[in-house]
């Protein structure tokens, strides 16, 4: 964890900064292997000589025992004492906040707080965020565990599914294999998305009964050592009509041609054009409206990005998902969607797990 302080306190330096307000949880547990909570449950303070954990007494031996490198303070129920204490300990002249977590409540509280204690707030974004883009080889190792979990657990699904199940009941078959097999938790609420459903990228599983010759978009990751997969497959139960093997094969084209054009150098907007070149030369431009894809570790969805705004230039080592949609109302969906690790010359790809579509009743 040291490294990584050291590195955030480089940026700090080069922002104009005297210190970091840290309350995003993962950027937290990024740094001192603190996990922190949900809710503000924890504030980080960091400065050049200094870093300590605020929080109440529901976590003051678990920041004993997981942040060794930095100082508990022992807040209770009082959020904004550890501002006043920080100062006189630290002496900052500005520090910088996660302007994209902090609630306008809490800020106005801090704003009062940091006036009294003599030091002024500056709004900032992206600081550690930028630091988590490329992973270090154990969080790499952290993030395979959890891809080869998805890759089975999907296996499992292919295994069992059948005519009639609801999307509900193979969502949970899914989890409950995850939660068996050595998962912390799912990633994110699983999509498991039939027929009309399917042309909605971010379904919620429902009691629709799954239906022979329709397409099943499967969106599924798990979480293991607080690292997450993510990984997205179509399939269908029985034959299929010529619409479906044009769309899919359609966007499986378009996953090829990503994942073989990107590397170190490339720019998240060209990426995203290489899937999107192949959609849009077969008339289906208008019904891929999302980004080719997103970064995964501590998080679901992090940097870098693949999409038409994106300004991200790929390095080593960091991850991306290439996931190519096609969505078309009133019929359905396909998405495929694998996650690599950008390397110099070209990408890993992690996800393993069959795209083969048609799975024989």
């Amino acid at each position: 964890m040291s490294k990584r302080l050291d590195d955030l306190r480089a940026k700090l330096v080069k922002e104009g900064l005297d210190g970091l307000i840290v309350t995003r949880p993962d950027n937290q547990l990024y740094l001192s292997g603190f996990p922190g909570g949900e809710y503000l449950d924890a504030t980080m303070l960091v400065s050049a000589e200094h870093a300590w954990i605020s929080t109440d007494s529901r976590y003051y031996e678990e920041v004993k025992q997981r942040a060794k490198e930095f100082t508990l303070f022992e807040a209770g129920y009082d959020r904004n004492k550890v501002m006043g204490e920080f100062a006189t300990t630290a002496k900052p002249k500005v520090m910088g906040f996660e302007m994209t977590h902090l609630t306008v409540a809490t800020l106005k509280d801090w704003s009062k707080a940091a006036r009294k204690a003599g030091f002024k707030l500056k709004p900032m974004a992206g600081l550690v965020e930028g630091q988590r883009m490329i992973k270090e080889p154990e969080e790499i190792a952290a993030i395979k565990r959890a891809v080869d979990l998805t890759d089975r657990a999907f296996a499992h699904l292919c295994a069992v599914i059948k005519v009639g199940d609801t999307e509900k009941q193979a969502a949970w078959i899914i989890e409950k294999y995850m939660r068996e097999n050595g998962a912390d938790k799912v990633a994110f609420n699983l999509i498991v998305a039939a027929g009309p459903n399917s042309a909605l990228p971010h379904a919620m599983p429902g009691n629709r009964k799954i239906q022979r010759g329709e397409p099943i978009v499967v969106d599924i990751g798990c979480q293991i050592d607080h690292y997450n997969s993510d990984m997205t497959r179509t399939i269908l139960l029985g034959q299929p009509d010529e619409q479906f093997k044009k769309v899919y094969d359609t966007v499986l084209r378009a996953q090829r041609a990503a994942a073989k054009k990107i590397k170190a150098g490339v720019k998240g907007k060209r990426a995203d054009s290489f899937a999107r070149a192949v959609i849009d030369k077969a008339g289906f431009g208008d019904q891929f409206g999302h980004g080719l894809g997103h970064g995964v570790g501590l998080a679901v969805h992090e940097g870098p990005r693949a999409s038409k705004l994106s300004k991200d230039v790929y390095q080593s080592n960091m991850t991306l998902t290439l996931e190519p949609g096609i969505y078309i109302p009133g019929w359905g969906g396909v998405r495929i969607e694998d996650l690599v690790v950008i390397r110099e010359n070209d990408v890993e790809i992690l996800s393993q797990a069959s795209k083969e579509p048609i799975i024989k009743i």
